[in-house]
């Protein structure tokens, strides 16, 4: 089992088919899956959320001059209760593009719930980064989940 890096949760006043639509369907992935302050890199989002499946995100970070790469495939999929998959980050585009899988690949469990004035979700990841890193992917992760929430609001 890999190690529980940190999770993140949180509450949208929506109902659970739209927060899952919003995980699921790679129009709204272009939206929304970035920190508030950067984007989705335009042609780099891909999203088969099927056991087997794979998901694909590219996020432009032009102060660093660069793109973060994300990408993995899912392990288990449950309609509006759970979305789990693995997850390489890489700066490398041959690497993104041949969906090299890189030797610490992480796992994420997405899970979902229909709660009281809205639908509830949870990300977890999962696995090994360097000391120190965890609470700033946390931090990361905060922050798109901000961004979700500015794409729920949008009536998207």
């Amino acid at each position: 089992m890999r190690e529980h890096l940190y999770t993140v949760e949180r509450t949208y006043p929506v109902s659970i088919s739209k927060l899952w639509d919003a995980w699921v369907d790679p129009e709204a992935l272009k939206a929304w899956y970035s920190p508030t302050e950067l984007s989705v890199k335009e042609g780099t989002v891909s999203n088969e959320a099927v056991v087997g499946g794979v998901w694909t995100v590219g996020v432009d970070v032009p102060m660093a001059n660069m793109v973060a790469l994300f990408f993995g495939v899912y392990t288990e999929v449950k309609e509006h209760e759970l979305l789990e998959h693995t997850m390489t980050y890489t700066e490398s585009f041959e690497e993104f593009e041949k969906r090299i899988p890189s030797p610490v690949e992480h796992l994420v469990r997405i899970e979902f719930k229909d709660v009281e004035g809205g639908a509830w979700v949870s990300f977890s990841q999962f696995g090994e980064l360097p000391e120190g890193q965890a609470p700033r992917a946390k931090a990361g992760m905060e922050s798109y989940f901000d961004n979700l929430g500015k794409y729920l609001e949008s009536g998207n």
